[in-house]
């Protein structure tokens, strides 16, 4: 680096009359390394310039060049980025930022130092140097008038050091006593050597003078030191004297030291006798309490709740290190044991003796009950019990063994209680359903023997009679018993409503209640989210551990105690969901349609309960018991799809409204008034989409089977019936099989009415067949008369055969033969007749259309006029 400061300084600087000071050899920041040199000058003219110049290597040849250069006071930043680490960036804010990395961090401290100083020396203004390091700027600060600005070139920067003021005094004084100085420089300096001379001489005469001022200053030294020896002999045989002394104070001080422990100790001592007295000990009202209390009277009991509390306290008291260590401290925690478990005894007996007590009391009640649909109440038992539900979470915390073999006990006469009450209840309800028990019985029922199907099994075994008086006699028999058993069926189905819903309503707040009671009095919370230990196998509630279940043999603490209290109402309660089933059964039984009721009510009580709790014991039963139901509603949904593809019809008689069609308008009118506002909407209108298509096709399936009834006919009136129940329901999910069914029927209509007015002028249809089959040929019509089978003769000849007494038996023939093959239920006679007149009239219409097209001007007319058609069917449907 010296090398090319000399280069750079005879190369460059020295023909600009330019001193280097300072140089860092750099490269820009974030760029391919290009490396230059940043050179600090000073000008040798004054008044003095510094600068910064950059100076980078000649890209043809080995010599340097001048690239630019800055006036430092242009210079407004340095940024040397970090004042702590060691960082070779730094950055010069000039016009812009320059960001520069040195080759080394010495390199950069150097540089930024002789910026400072000539910033100092030279120009005085306000360069802000950041993140530069106080120590640096430190040691730049100059401590003397010719203090050098930069290492070696001291010699340069002194020769144009400024004077101060007292220099300049001097100077002058000694410039006015040589006036010559300027005019005979030499005459000066030859002046001032001589008086140099003589300075050094007195200098001289003065150091040899000072010997023997030196030897006197020696004796005196001599002696002080002889003065120093005696006073330290004085101060050796003080500091024997003070030994004796220093030795009695330290036995003074550690028996002050000993006296100030032993009263920290007493203290200490105190605290910890009047700790364990406060925390240990028990009332003698208390003991007495806990021994004899009367946990009979409430006095009694909020006597022992404070004992009990108060015993608690002393026992978990936080005893401090040492304290169980002493035999005292051992012998009043032994006291508190038995106390404690003399008192859990007693409490538990008398507990259990309560439950007992209870149950012999609440069996006394039941034949109140045995005739009236309504479960006993407990409320005055759970109002006893609460009493105790301090003591109960006593008894949980301290010994909860005792607290396990009450909550078993509870159960286990609770269970009985309770099965009593809920099968004499279900009893009462089932003899309410169906009557009396012996009448049910010979039926394998718990009711009577007059509804062991509903409506639906009935209808569907019915045959169709044969037409005439016989057809009349037997559906007017079978009209008289449908009307007795679908009134019958109504008072039943509502009766049956009515007693399942009060099942449901008294069951639902017994559970409620008991479940609310088991929480307060047993201390679980119903609400406590408790994620807990997954379990392989878990112990049988009857006699089991409620606290404990096993994974390998092993015991586990249960989920949370709210399982614990969906596991007690399981075994309080579990008669409750067999007899749910069981009175459903029935109820399905009785009338296949009650599981309609069934459905509704029931999933009206799940909805309620899994608001209130979703994972309760209520809410899990009747989620159980609703499946059940659902499954019977399925099954009545698909017997009588079964049913339908079963019907058979009687060969001999006309076939009419379909017992199906009939039913199915009977279980929709009935599901419309059971769902009305109902949550289980959705799964009605799945069956309602799965009956209808059966219908649909059982209909078709008929129709084709039928040999008595035209087929046109049998679609026709049921379609015709289906349109008429579905438009009168308004079942929004059948609005596309109210179209069908529309559609259907006026298809079959069409039909029907085209195939029977053939018949009438069957001649007259099979010539003008002819004529039009000519046509279609492509003879013109005009030239139709020419032919010999379809001449103006022919057409005369056949015309005669109908006259209007012809046309008016054949109409009275056909309204009886329709007549005949509709039936009187669906009332479509008339329809049917006014259909036919129309396409007849259209016909007519017809004819006399191609006889004026074929025939022109022939003449030819029909015997009968369009007013005497519309006489003679009006006159026939009078008349019949």
């Amino acid at each position: 680096m010296t090398a090319i400061k000399h280069a750079l300084q005879r190369d460059i600087f020295t023909p600009n009359d330019e001193r280097l000071l300072s140089i860092v050899n750099v490269c820009k920041a974030g760029k391919k390394k290009r490396n230059c040199f940043l050179c600090a000058t000073v000008t040798t003219e004054r008044p003095v310039q510094v600068n910064v110049v950059k100076v980078k290597k000649s890209d043809k040849g080995d010599f340097y060049k001048r690239q630019t250069a800055w006036a430092l006071r242009d210079l407004a930043v340095v940024d040397a980025k970090d004042a702590v680490k060691e960082n070779p960036e730094f950055d010069l804010h000039f016009d812009k930022v320059y960001k520069w990395v040195a080759s080394s961090a010495v390199e950069k401290n150097t540089f930024i130092s002789c910026i400072w100083k000539l910033n100092q020396r030279y120009l005085r203004k306000k360069i802000d140097f950041i993140n530069v390091s106080s120590q640096l700027l430190e040691e730049s600060v100059p401590s003397g008038e010719n203090q050098s600005v930069a290492g070696g070139d001291e010699e340069a920067v002194d020769e144009y050091q400024e004077l101060n003021a007292r220099e300049e005094q001097d100077i002058e004084i000694m410039m006015e006593g040589c006036e010559y100085a300027i005019s005979n420089a030499e005459a000066f300096a030859e002046k001032l050597s001589r008086e140099l001379q003589v300075l050094d001489g007195a200098n001289i005469q003065s150091i040899m003078a000072s010997e023997k001022q030196v030897n006197i200053l020696m004796k005196l030294l001599d002696e002080a030191l002889k003065e120093v020896d005696q006073i330290e002999l004085k101060l050796s045989s003080y500091e024997e004297m003070l030994q004796s002394v220093k030795e009695q104070m330290d036995q003074i001080s550690e028996s002050n030291h000993l006296i100030h422990l032993s009263n920290t100790n007493n203290v200490k001592l105190l605290s910890e006798i009047e700790f364990l007295v406060n925390h240990m000990d028990l009332a003698k009202g208390h003991i007495k309490a806990l021994q004899e209390g009367d946990l009979t009277s409430s006095r009694g009991i909020e006597a022992c709740t404070n004992a009990a509390d108060a015993l608690l306290q002393c026992m978990n008291v936080a005893l401090r290190p040492g304290h169980d260590m002493l035999h005292a401290v051992k012998q009043q925690q032994q006291r508190f044991s038995d106390l404690r478990e003399q008192f859990a005894r007693r409490l538990a007996s008398h507990l259990n003796s309560v439950f007992v007590q209870q149950g012999h009391d609440q069996s006394s009640t039941l034949a109140q009950h045995s005739v009236e649909l309504t479960l006993p109440n407990h409320h005055p038992f759970h109002r006893d019990l609460l009493r105790y539900a301090k003591l109960m979470e006593w008894l949980k915390n301290t010994d909860y063994g005792k607290y396990e073999g009450l909550t078993k006990n509870y159960m286990d006469y609770l269970s009985r209680l309770y099965e009593r009450e809920i099968k004499d209840f279900f009893e009462v309800a089932k003899i309410k359903m169906t009557g009396t028990t012996k009448e049910g019985k010979k039926f394998g029922l718990h009711g009577s023997s007059g509804k062991l199907t509903g409506s639906t099994s009935s209808l569907n075994k019915l045959s169709v009679q044969s037409s005439g008086n016989r057809r009349s006699q037997s559906s007017s028999l079978l009209d008289m018993g449908n009307m007795s058993a679908s009134d019958l069926d109504v008072a039943d189905r509502t009766k049956f409503d009515k007693i399942f819903e009060q099942v449901l309503s008294e069951l639902e707040p017994l559970c409620l209640a008991e479940q609310d009671f088991i929480s307060k009095f047993f201390k679980l919370q119903q609400h406590q989210s408790i994620s807990g230990t997954t379990t392989n196998e878990t112990e049988e509630m009857d006699g089991g551990n409620l606290s404990r279940s096993y994974v390998s043999g092993v015991p586990q603490p249960v989920s949370s105690e709210k399982d614990m209290i969906r596991q007690m109402m399981t075994k309080i309660f579990r008669c409750i969901e067999p007899e749910l089933n069981n009175l459903i059964a029935l109820g399905d039984k009785i009338d296949s349609f009650n599981s309609l009721y069934m459905l509704v009510k029931m999933s009206h009580h799940v909805w309620t309960a899994q608001n209130v709790d979703p994972a309760s014991f209520l809410s899990t039963t009747l989620g159980n018991v609703l499946v059940t139901v659902k499954r019977n509603f399925d099954k009545c949904i698909s017997n009588q799809m079964k049913q339908m593809d079963e019907v058979k019809i009687s060969k001999k008689s006309k076939v009419g409204i379909l017992p199906f069609v009939a039913e199915f308008e009977e279980f929709a009118a009935l599901a419309e008034s059971i769902f009305k506002n109902a949550e289980r909407r959705g799964d009605l209108d799945k069956a309602y989409i799965k009956l209808i298509r059966a219908v649909f096709i059982s209909v078709e399936k008929v129709a084709n089977e039928s040999q008595k009834t035209p087929r046109d006919v049998v679609m026709m009136e049921n379609f015709h019936h289906i349109f008429a129940t579905l438009s009168r329901l308004k079942i929004s999910c059948l609005e596309a099989e109210k179209k069908e069914a529309k559609l259907k029927y006026t298809e079959h209509l069409q039909s029907y009415v085209v195939y029977s007015l053939g018949q009438p002028l069957e001649k007259l249809n099979h010539f003008f067949e002819g004529v039009e089959a000519r046509v279609a040929q492509g003879i013109r019509e005009e030239e139709v008369s020419y032919q010999l089978a379809f001449n103006k003769q022919e057409l005369r000849k056949v015309i005669k055969e109908y006259p209007g007494k012809e046309v008016k038996k054949g109409l009275d023939n056909l309204y009886k033969k329709v007549d005949k093959h509709l039936c009187e239920e669906e009332n479509l006679l008339q329809v049917v007749w006014h259909s036919m007149q129309d396409e007849f009239i259209r016909q007519y219409k017809h004819f006399e259309g191609l006889i004026a097209r074929c025939y022109p001007g022939s003449g030819i007319t029909m015997e009968f006029t369009i007013q005497d058609i519309l006489d003679y069917c009006s006159s026939i449907a009078q008349s019949h």
